[in-house]
């Protein structure tokens, strides 16, 4: 923690970085979480608050170090989804899937758990496994009649997975489910239309 002279400072610096965060200013949030990371280092929330603004600047391999600290400090597998997608991004699907598994073993929110269960299926799909992928992102439980944001991008993902996988008019049935619940939502319509030409 902070030394007495430097807590609020560092307190300063940390609520700076969430309200960045919170407008979409990633890469001025960085700055303040540093400053913050730099009086407190042994603080788990301005690890965290660093790590996620990293995540958000795309500076994977930063957010990887800062979110994996953070997880040390505290033992929460709060951001292992977020752990998890930084490895994707890096090109390191293999090493996505423990950190995804742990987050759905653990008790946290169905947002939270979503969110791992599509990183890691997603990354079992990368190297071709796409039998344990759909297994895990199926794990993740959706409400069909009043849907929340992450339900349609769980069946986004499944219906993703579907079709890499070959299994096009499965993939065109999750599609639909998205498209009944959001016409707009990511290229759902666009995707569905190419799988009827098929």
């Amino acid at each position: 923690m902070a030394r007495p002279t430097q807590r609020e400072q560092a307190g300063a610096a940390f609520q700076e970085a969430v309200d960045l965060l919170e407008r979409g200013r990633a890469a001025q949030a960085v700055a303040a979480a540093q400053a913050a990371k730099a009086m407190a280092p042994r603080s788990g929330a301005a690890r965290e608050v660093l790590g996620v603004a990293l995540y958000q600047a795309e500076r994977f391999r930063e957010a990887l170090r800062e979110l994996q600290a953070y997880r040390r400090i505290t033992g929460r597998l709060d951001q292992n989804h977020l752990i998890a997608d930084s490895y994707r991004a890096l090109g390191a699907p293999e090493k996505a899937i423990d950190p995804a598994r742990e987050a759905l073993k653990a008790r946290l929110p169905d947002e939270v758990r979503a969110e791992a269960a599509i990183v890691g299926a997603s990354a079992l799909a990368d190297i071709g496994r796409y039998t344990e992928a759909l297994s895990m992102v199926r794990a993740s439980p959706t409400r069909e009649r009043l849907s929340r944001p992450y339900d349609l991008r769980v069946w986004y993902v499944t219906g993703d997975i579907l079709e890499r996988a070959g299994r096009t008019s499965e993939a065109a049935e999750e599609f639909r489910r998205i498209i009944r619940h959001d016409p707009g939502a990511f290229d759902a319509a666009e995707r569905l239309a190419r799988l009827a030409q098929h």
